[in-house]
């Protein structure tokens, strides 16, 4: 086997068209058809099923396809063994987050860091819900809350909590709600996220319990920002991350109800075990998580007991 048969058949499953690997590659849709015919021949087995817009793996083609990873991981894995007395970042850096964060601090560390380390190009693949990041061939990806058990590295990047808010304006039409039951009862901006039950908000255990509700409004997406907007023109109540929130509260602009339900949603570094020993990957986990840190330090929300809103009262921040 050689390996760049092997890189050229992962990039074409995953893309599963000739015209993007095509693209992707430099090439022609028709050199990618040759070469993936010649790949066949010299295999003596068909590997993907071809229609007119899309390919897609046989049997066959899901074991090569599976090899294939497991091979260019331990070439990878070789390559940055050799090279680590070296220590130095480089090469291609693929990173998967969610938009919102991304905007908010991915993006802007990026580009410090290639300033710092030109020798690393930087690739965003930014999505609402988390990708496989084996299968997807990403190096690192940043994840909330506890990622579901896996053969991932995780680097806690900064602790955070989510807490339900809304606009002053919207309180003042409806009422600040007292109780999780009064909640349900209101307009919320749900946001379709991730792989859970995005109408149910859980909350962290409070007096040996961990009690839930399930919220519906005439407003949702899977665009953070976008909902958040809806918050602040005052459609709804919201259950969002305190470092997106913090500024907003502290301002005016948003109002904390019912401080004592709130989510546990650090934020975190997840990334292959292959990984461990990468520079890119470590010196860069430690770039961000020291902005981040930074900006955070700089814009806490930190709630009292003296700070749980009234029916007409609101929240403070110190």
């Amino acid at each position: 086997m050689r390996e760049s048969d092997l890189a050229f058949f992962v990039l074409l499953a995953r893309r599963e068209s000739f015209s993007d690997t095509a693209r992707d590659l430099g090439i022609s849709a028709s050199a990618v058809s040759r070469r993936l015919a010649r790949l066949e021949d010299r295999l003596g087995v068909r590997l993907m099923n071809r229609t007119t817009r899309r390919v897609s793996l046989t049997g066959e083609g899901e074991v090569y396809f599976s090899e294939a990873l497991r091979i260019m991981g331990d070439i990878a894995t070789l390559e940055q063994n050799l090279s680590q007395a070296r220590d130095v970042p480089s090469g291609m850096l693929r990173i998967n987050a969610t938009l919102g964060f991304s905007r908010a601090y991915l993006a802007p560390a990026a580009s410090a860091f290639k300033q710092e380390f030109p020798d690393v190009d930087v690739q965003l693949i930014l999505t609402d819900a988390p990708l496989n990041l084996v299968e997807e061939g990403i190096d690192l990806g940043i994840r909330f809350g506890t990622p579901a058990a896996s053969r991932m590295i995780m680097r806690l990047i900064q602790r955070n909590r989510r807490f339900m808010c809304a606009s002053p304006s919207y309180f003042r039409r409806h009422g600040i709600p007292q109780t999780l039951a009064e909640v349900q009862r209101h307009n919320c901006i749900v946001l379709r996220q991730d792989y859970d039950a995005y109408d149910i908000w859980r909350f962290d255990d409070v007096r040996s319990e961990a009690p839930s509700i399930k919220v519906g409004g005439g407003l949702s997406t899977n665009d953070g920002e976008i909902a958040l907007g809806w918050v602040l023109d005052g459609h709804g109540i919201m259950l969002r991350s305190e470092w997106d929130i913090s500024h907003h509260v502290r301002e005016g602009r948003l109002r904390v109800i019912l401080p004592q339900y709130r989510q546990t949603a650090n934020i975190a570094a997840v990334y292959p075990e292959r990984h461990n020993l990468s520079a890119k990957v470590r010196v860069f986990v430690d770039f961000l998580a020291a902005r981040v840190r930074k900006a955070n330090s700089r814009n806490p929300l930190q709630l009292t007991g003296a700070d749980i809103g009234t029916r007409t009262g609101s929240l403070r921040t110190r």
